[in-house]
């Protein structure tokens, strides 16, 4: 399996409100955002890792490059006016199998990580599983509407009549890429309206809970995310002792 990460975003808002650097370095319980998402898809199988960021990250790159992964890492630094474009632009390392694509500002629970990446595979016939949430703490959701099934069958942009909302955490068949040109032609500009293209041409999209996911954005939500993985590690740990 592949993980894919855009890290491409320019963290304005945590740079407003007093926090340099790249928004993939803010450590969460002491680690770096995007380090938590990459020792999550290694030791959940990844055998190789794709990540896009940004021109303006030096930072960002002079740290990936740093790091001594067990799997090949490829690197695009490419500034790209949208999360749609970032996934594009990630498109030719990503088109012989599927993959798992994570938004670096996604904090979530690694048991529940394993669990979508095993339905996931296990899903052959969908052309994308995406982890969806009732915990909304996101300025601008994406809410979802799905069938008995889990199945996607409506996107929006307000909380009205929607339960999920998505928590940038997605695993995709590469045959979504065969509706790039589609995208480009008509405009399309961030991942949700892509995701509705998807809808629009009948690729099945399916859903898969999580209990809480967390989108860091502003600097008080790392004490969120901290709180969260913290009692995440004590209800795994009274698991296990009860065991």
């Amino acid at each position: 399996m592949t993980l894919a990460i855009i890290a491409a975003g320019e963290s304005s808002r945590l740079k407003q409100e007093g926090l340099p650097g790249s928004k993939a370095l803010v450590r969460v319980g002491g680690v770096p955002l995007i380090e938590r998402i990459v020792q999550n898809g290694l030791r959940a199988g990844a055998d190789r890792l794709c990540c896009i960021i940004n021109e303006q990250s030096s930072d960002l790159k002079e740290y990936l490059r740093s790091q001594k992964y067990s799997v090949p890492l490829h690197l695009i630094v490419q500034s790209t006016p949208s999360s749609m474009h970032s996934l594009f632009a990630l498109a030719r390392s990503l088109r012989d199998s599927p993959f798992c694509l994570a938004a670096v500002d996604t904090v979530f629970r690694e048991d529940e990580f394993k669990r979508f990446l095993a339905f996931a595979r296990a899903k052959r016939s969908a052309d994308g599983i995406l982890a969806i949430t009732r915990f909304i703490d996101d300025e601008k959701p994406l809410c979802v509407g799905v069938d008995e099934q889990m199945r996607v069958i409506r996107l929006g942009d307000t909380k009205e009549s929607f339960e999920w909302v998505t928590g940038g955490l997605y695993y995709f068949s590469p045959r979504i890429f065969d509706v790039i040109d589609d995208a480009l032609r008509s405009g399309t500009i961030r991942l949700r309206n892509f995701l509705r293209l998807l809808l629009t041409h009948n690729y099945q999209l399916y859903g898969y809970p999580f209990s809480k996911m967390i989108d860091l954005d502003h600097v008080v939500d790392i004490a969120v995310a901290e709180q969260f993985l913290a009692e995440a590690l004590r209800h795994h740990n009274k698991l296990e002792y009860d065991q």
